[in-house]
């Protein structure tokens, strides 16, 4: 018995386009991100990769981006869940800040700590910063972070995979994961078995659909998976690598 996981992160948003830090502030898809967000839903119908259910964070640009893809590929009518767990990490007083302006300001070496190590937060944001999360509905009677590493981000994805996404997984579902570049990068680190070494150089493209087909133990047949347009992803994760860069 194999299983079939898509992970799938949201197409590009208002803040990617401006290379700003996002973290948990909910901006929208820009018109390039809903195209991006529909030609990931051809790529599914096209190559038979049909979700029967999809698990999506918070935030409207990975809801967005799901039903787009699922109205593309004619499963918008699939079962929903949604939870903060697949939010994406938390990036502290940095949210609203450009990446690029954060880099000159405190050196390609603190840039790359905050924004790639594994352990290390980068600093935590004021809880009554404007792009704070401590006073939205939606978190209420949740914990709502001052800022994450990518560490952070494994220890609320992991439950929530063993509760909520392996019980799908396990009736032969295919399960599509929208969410975003960390949350999803949590995923694959769990799955592939990364160290943190390993895990930093990975960088999850906007709306390509990454197929995993899992064993009887929901370990990777194959490690990595496989994008459903290899082409395009490289591109993408390469564009992703470059953000911030002079």
């Amino acid at each position: 018995m194999t299983y079939k996981l898509v992970l799938l992160r949201h197409g590009q948003s208002e803040w990617n386009k401006t290379n700003q830090f996002t973290g948990w502030v909910d901006v929208p898809l820009t018109e390039k991100g809903r195209e991006e967000a529909k030609n990931g839903g051809k790529l599914m119908k096209e190559k038979g990769v049909l979700p029967d259910i999809v698990f999506t964070s918070l935030l409207r640009r990975a809801i967005n981006t799901a039903n787009i893809a699922l109205d593309e590929a004619d499963r918008l009518w699939i079962p929903v869940k949604r939870d903060w767990r697949l939010n994406e990490r938390h990036y502290g007083a940095l949210q609203g800040k450009n990446k690029t302006e954060i880099r000159e300001e405190y050196g390609d070496e603190k840039f790359m700590l905050w924004r790639r190590s594994y352990g290390t937060p980068p600093p935590e944001i004021d809880p009554n910063d404007k792009y704070a999360q401590n006073h939205d509905p939606r978190y209420a009677g949740d914990p709502v972070p001052e800022a994450e590493c990518l560490a952070d981000v494994v220890a609320r994805v992991q439950p929530y995979w063993d509760a909520e996404i392996i019980p799908e997984l396990k009736t032969g579902k295919t399960v599509l994961i929208a969410a975003h570049g960390n949350s999803l990068r949590a995923i694959v680190k769990m799955l592939d078995g990364l160290t943190e070494e390993e895990i930093a150089k990975v960088n999850i493209p906007t709306a390509i659909p990454l197929v995993y087909e899992l064993d009887e133990n929901f370990k990777p047949i194959k490690k990595g998976g496989e994008y459903l347009d290899p082409e395009a992803a490289a591109a993408g994760a390469a564009a992703v690598a470059a953000q911030g860069q002079k």
